[in-house]
C-alpha cells in the first residue's frame, strides 16, 4: 500500500510514503505545475501499487481576496476530482486533527511541521513546501483506513 499525503494550496505539495513509511523516489511532487504534470503525477504513483490519501480539509477564509479563495477551491477541487478519476480512495483529514497525532500543532508557524518532519525522516531534505504533505502521507499510514 502506498499512502499519499496531500496539503492543498498555492505552496502545497504531494507525498508518496511505503508501508514502511519511507518516502519514493519521486514521491514528492509540489503543486505549482501544471493541472496536466499533477495528473501525470498521480497515474504515475497508482502504478506503483494500491493507493489510499488524505487530503487537508482546508477552507478559504475572510482575510483572502475574492480571486485567491476562488483560485483556492477550484483547487481543492480539482485534486478531489483527480483522486475520484484515478480511483484513489481518500479521507479529509483537518490541520489540527493530523497535526495533533503528528505531535506538531503549529498554529500556522511553518517551523513547528519542518522540524517534526525533519525528525521522522533526516535523511529527507523537508523544507516548508513538502514537510506538511509528508506528514499528511504519515498519519494516512498511521491511521490505515480501508476504503
Amino acid at each position: 500500500m502506498i499512502y499519499l499525503g496531500i496539503d492543498v494550496g498555492k505552496s502545497g505539495a504531494m507525498a508518496a510514503l511505503d508501508e514502511t513509511g519511507c518516502p519514493f523516489d519521486n514521491g514528492i511532487f509540489k503543486l505549482d505545475a501544471t493541472d496536466h504534470d499533477i495528473a501525470e503525477w498521480l497515474w504515475m504513483v497508482c502504478e506503483w501499487g494500491d493507493v489510499r490519501a488524505c487530503i487537508e480539509k482546508v477552507h478559504s477564509s475572510p482575510q483572502m481576496g475574492v480571486v485567491s479563495a476562488f483560485s483556492f477551491g477550484r483547487s481543492l477541487g480539482y485534486l478531489m476530482g483527480l483522486l475520484a478519476a484515478v480511483k484513489i480512495p481518500y479521507d479529509e483529514v483537518s490541520p489540527q486533527k493530523w497535526q495533533k497525532a503528528m505531535g506538531c500543532l503549529s498554529k500556522g508557524d511553518k517551523n513547528v511541521t519542518k522540524g517534526r518532519a525533519q525528525q521522522l525522516w533526516p535523511r529527507a531534505k523537508c523544507t516548508h513546501a513538502i514537510s506538511d504533505a509528508m506528514l499528511i502521507a504519515e498519519y494516512c499510514r498511521l491511521n490505515k483506513k480501508t476504503p
